[in-house]
């Protein structure tokens, strides 16, 4: 005789299917989800669709092309995903003619290297060549003669950390075109002593690189009188009281 207790009664039948089916499905979510994660991986790191395959340099004028990626030392057919953009950026920044540089992957299969050179902005005569350096004092080019259109700067001893170099650099490189175009040449013997020579044969005192508005505004004004009146020095160090001989 079957004893009617052990016969499930029909709503815990209904109960137990909807989870079997659940557990189904959560199962085939988990397969589909590391099938994708599977064939993502393999994509980025383990098939040839993206890989490094060209290599794009942007930028380069004064650094040759090929120098630039035998410094750069990207692997072609490196994955793109491995590549590190940081490492890359820091080698080509080792280049002295550069002053920045920004590493890009573009996908599917190129590299793409910015480098934004240094501009020369005075020449400094060191024995018998030129040093053309830019605004922190590195020297960007050698020259045997001295460059056409940069001021040469005069300096007790040329190097980026000098004092009075980094003075004369500044003071140079906040200056307009309308008066930078008019430059020969810049003297610092002393970081607050400053003393610009125009082409026209003008010296203009400008004492140390503050007060750069101040001292323009002035210059401007006085600059527009001066062939009349024969006026061969400016002193602009000190703002409040300007003299001229």
């Amino acid at each position: 005789m079957i004893d009617e207790s052990e016969i499930p009664a029909d709503g815990a039948q209904d109960a137990i299917a909807p989870r079997r089916s659940s557990r189904w499905k959560v199962l085939f979510v988990a397969l589909l989800v590391a099938g994708v994660l599977g064939t993502a991986t393999w994509v980025l790191l383990g098939s040839r669709l993206l890989v490094a395959r060209h290599i794009d340099v942007v930028g380069d004028r004064l650094v040759p092309r090929d120098r630039l990626l035998a410094v750069a030392d990207v692997r072609l057919g490196e994955p793109l995903i491995r590549l590190d953009t940081g490492a890359v950026r820091d080698r080509v920044e080792g280049v002295q003619e550069v002053e920045t540089a920004r590493v890009e992957r573009r996908w599917p299969a190129t590299v793409r290297i910015v480098v934004r050179e240094r501009t020369p902005i005075a020449a400094v005569q060191d024995d018998n060549r030129f040093l053309q350096i830019d605004r922190y004092g590195v020297t960007v080019l050698t020259s045997a003669a001295r460059p056409r259109g940069l001021p040469s700067l005069t300096v007790a001893n040329p190097v980026p950390s000098d004092p009075s170099l980094r003075a004369g650099l500044a003071v140079i490189q906040a200056l307009p075109p309308w008066i930078s175009h008019r430059v020969a040449s810049v003297e610092a013997p002393t970081p607050e002593a400053v003393t610009l020579r125009l082409k026209e044969g003008v010296a203009i005192v400008w004492g140390a690189p503050e007060r750069t508005p101040d001292k323009l505004r002035l210059l401007y004004g006085l600059l527009s009188t001066t062939p009349r009146r024969g006026i061969k020095t400016i002193d602009v160090s000190s703002p409040e009281v300007v003299t001229t001989e």
